[in-house]
């Protein structure tokens, strides 16, 4: 590596000098750190926007599905390919063919068979992908040990070539190693910290989804008389003062009502 130029200030050590200096081998080093690394944020963010938008759908659903005076007008209210649109029709579906089976098959077992196969595709769509960052995040680091390994090795050569272990000699080398020891951290850090960090916002994800999953099975289940209560439900007041979604017991009869499943 020619030293600079007096005066003129030019870092004969900088990154692209290293990958200059360590030709082929170190450009497709660099190169193949870049695409990791680009492609892991890329995931990152589509991820992260695909978790929001599942989150946003499960706020609406609360707050507007299980007000619905039944699941059809309650799915109409649900955006068209949303998750939890989607295991609301695959639950009407799984209901209908129930009523076409020849051999009798009890309908609780269907019916949560159906619901799990959906929910079971959801959450295939969201891990989607993060095999990758898992990937680089666990190679990164020794795409760029092989940078260091084969700049080391150009180091020994200058060495033996020079008869004598000169900064001059060495530095060029040395200095590329060491870059491409720094690049494959920084491709593989990050990369690590998004896989984590996306796999519990998707256990956060999923279980929501069991909920909703769980109260629309008992929903068709009790044709309608099991429903959640709402936040809207909890706010307001069942007759006699009791609070609507509570149970009342009566003194005569011994028998309960259910205020929420009275509004169904």
């Amino acid at each position: 590596m020619a030293a600079p130029a007096a005066g003129t200030g030019e870092n004969p050590y900088g990154l692209m000098n290293a990958l200059h200096e360590g030709g082929t081998i170190a450009y497709a080093t660099f190169i193949i750190l870049v695409i990791m690394s680009a492609a892991s944020w890329y995931i990152m963010f589509v991820k992260l926007f695909e978790q929001q938008k599942i989150m946003n759908q499960g706020k609406r659903a609360r707050t507007t599905f299980w007000q619905s005076a039944n699941l059809r007008e309650g799915a109409s209210k649900l955006e068209k390919n949303s998750a939890y649109r989607q295991i609301v029709d695959d639950g009407l579906v799984a209901q209908e063919q129930h009523n076409k089976l020849t051999d009798p098959i009890d309908q609780h077992d269907w019916m949560l068979g159906s619901l799990a196969r959906s929910q079971g595709a959801i959450a295939s769509k969201l891990s989607t992908g993060l095999a990758l960052l898992a990937t680089v995040g666990s190679t990164a680091p020794f795409v760029g040990l092989f940078g260091t390994v084969v700049g080391i090795y150009r180091a020994l050569i200058r060495i033996g070539a020079a008869g004598q272990a000169s900064i001059d000699a060495v530095a060029g080398p040395v200095g590329e190693a060491l870059i491409m020891t720094a690049l494959g951290l920084i491709v593989a850090v990050p990369a690590v910290m998004g896989y984590n960090w996306l796999m519990r916002r998707n256990k956060a994800v999923m279980e929501e989804l069991a909920r909703f999953t769980n109260d629309l099975h008992g929903y068709m289940m009790s044709g309608g008389a099991v429903k959640p209560v709402t936040a809207t439900a909890r706010g307001g007041t069942a007759a006699g003062g009791a609070p609507a979604g509570t149970t009342a017991t009566g003194s005569a009869t011994g028998t309960t009502s259910n205020t929420t499943a009275k509004k169904i």
